[in-house]
């Protein structure tokens, strides 16, 4: 049992070691880094509330589609 707490220990650790490398930079990458390692470069807190929008908000924005479909429509026959 020891033994392979052992190991599991040691797999840890090496998962840790990969995960600090990546998130040094280690090397040249190529793309857009992950979120994750973005959020651990800057020094800002990400905002993790999410915006709701109110049932008579919703409406509003669904009429004003609504106007904007139709003058569409009839610019497109005139």
């Amino acid at each position: 049992m020891l033994s392979e707490l052992r190991s599991e220990q040691q797999r840890i650790q090496e998962a840790i070691l990969v995960i600090e490398r990546l998130a040094a930079g280690g090397g040249k990458r190529r793309g857009r880094p992950p979120k994750w390692m973005s959020n651990l470069n800057s020094n800002e807190t990400p905002l993790t509330r999410k915006r709701t929008v109110s049932p008579a908000a919703r409406k509003r924005m669904a009429a004003a589609q609504k106007r904007r479909w139709a003058a569409a429509r009839k610019a497109e026959t005139a």
